[in-house]
């Protein structure tokens, strides 16, 4: 009876990339002539190992899933022994729930190497820088708070008055007051030329 196994082994990094490809032919036709059959194989490519094997720290990774006889894997790993090639195997039997596992890494690829995209270079550019000069100022702190603080006391001039008193060349005399004055300017002007008013009263009294 058929069963499921599935066989990772590891090969030396000192090969090429042809003669790696030709181990894994050697390994798939010996497998072939026993009698197994290939569900799936994968190549991973040049891996880094968590540790050192032969003073070796990378190592190319191939995996078979093959259906075969128990003794069929007995036999492999013999020939893997006797490969100087080959530095390291695990083959493992898969039961149910390892089979369902991996017909679904199978679909979707799990642990399969994915295609990188290539990388996206954007260049940046810088413009010129420009050089400002500034002028000299006699006094900066002066034309620093005239910017900022503005007046705020406003300087009001004061309306000039003009005299409301008019200056009358010939002034409106009253019926009245202009009768008066001509009584007074006749009067002194009789009296004009006669003697003083007290000097003939007192010549009335001596005679």
């Amino acid at each position: 009876m058929l069963k499921q196994y599935e066989t990772v082994f590891i090969m030396t990094p000192v090969l090429s990339e042809d003669q790696m490809k030709e181990t894994v032919k050697k390994f798939e036709k010996f497998l072939l002539d026993k009698g197994a059959e290939i569900i799936h194989q994968e190549n991973w490519g040049l891996k880094k190992l968590e540790y050192q094997i032969q003073k070796k720290s990378t190592g190319f990774y191939q995996l078979f899933e093959f259906k075969a006889e128990p003794n069929v894997v007995g036999e492999l790993e013999l020939q893997f022994r006797r490969d100087e090639r080959v530095m390291r195997y695990l083959s493992v039997l898969l039961d149910k729930d390892a089979i369902a596992y991996a017909e679904k890494r199978r679909i979707y690829g799990f642990g399969q190497k994915k295609e990188t995209k290539p990388e996206i270079v954007y260049e940046i550019k810088h413009e010129p820088k420009v050089a400002i000069k500034y002028e000299p100022v006699e006094d900066p702190i002066e034309d620093i708070m005239d910017d900022i603080i503005e007046p705020i006391v406003e300087i009001i001039e004061e309306p000039i008055v003009e005299s409301t008193v008019e200056i009358i060349e010939n002034p409106i005399k009253e019926p009245v007051v202009e009768s008066i004055v001509e009584i007074i300017e006749e009067t002194v002007g009789e009296t004009a030329g006669e003697e003083p008013f007290v000097e003939q009263n007192l010549n009335n009294k001596e005679e």
